[in-house]
Formats: C-alpha cells, structure tokens, sequence
C-alpha cells in the first residue's frame, strides 16, 4: 500500500502538469506556456490580461499584458501561429507611461520545445 501511494504522490505532478499544459514554446529569452483553460505564462509569471482571436481553420493570435512584471516594467505582448503553417512568433512591446518616448518593440520567433 506505501508503495502505491508513494508511486501516486510522484507521478500526480506529472499527470497534472500534462493534462494542463498544451504547449511549450521558446522565443528567444522568452519561454511562453500555452494552458488549456487557463492564462498563458511568461517566464513563469501568467500574464495579467489575455484576447485570443483565431486566424483562419488553424491560426491563432493571442494580444496579452503583464502589470507588472517580475522585473517592474509592464510588456504588451502579441502571439502569433500563422494559419496553415509551422511560423510563430512573439511581438514584445516596453508599455511606458510618457507616449513621448519612442516606443521599444521587439519581435522573435518561437519554436515548440513541449507539447
């Protein structure tokens, strides 16, 4: 019986964590989740506000925010699966306050690391 349930205790995070997880992606510095039923993470952090749009049969754009982040700043970012094709990307955008300042925009491509 022990060994039953220390076999259950150390394989439930693994179930949990495969049951949840759709995708694992890494785009440049930047490890992005995709969960099922749930916010994207970044970096380990969820982002704070999340707008999912298909694009097309197979085509996917999320436009998130993280307010603030682990480091203070907050980021705008966009996700992009281009309909009937493996290319994906991540838009990333510094949000500042002073609209005077020119805006800090970056764009990396992603690749599938996990599910």
């Amino acid at each position: 019986m022990k060994k039953w349930i220390s076999l259950l205790i150390i394989l439930f995070p693994c179930i949990s964590f495969s049951a949840h997880s759709e995708k694992i992606l890494q785009c440049s510095g930047y490890r992005v989740e995709l969960i099922v039923g749930s916010k994207v993470k970044i970096n380990g952090e969820f982002v704070t506000s999340q707008k999912n749009t298909l694009l097309g049969n197979s085509g996917l754009r999320i436009d998130m925010a993280l307010m603030p982040a682990s480091d203070g700043n907050n980021y705008g970012f966009e996700y992009v699966h281009r309909p009937d094709s493996e290319i994906r990307f991540l838009n990333v955008q510094l949000l500042q306050a002073n609209m005077d300042i020119p805006p800090i925009i970056g764009s990396f491509p992603c690749k599938k690391i996990s599910g």
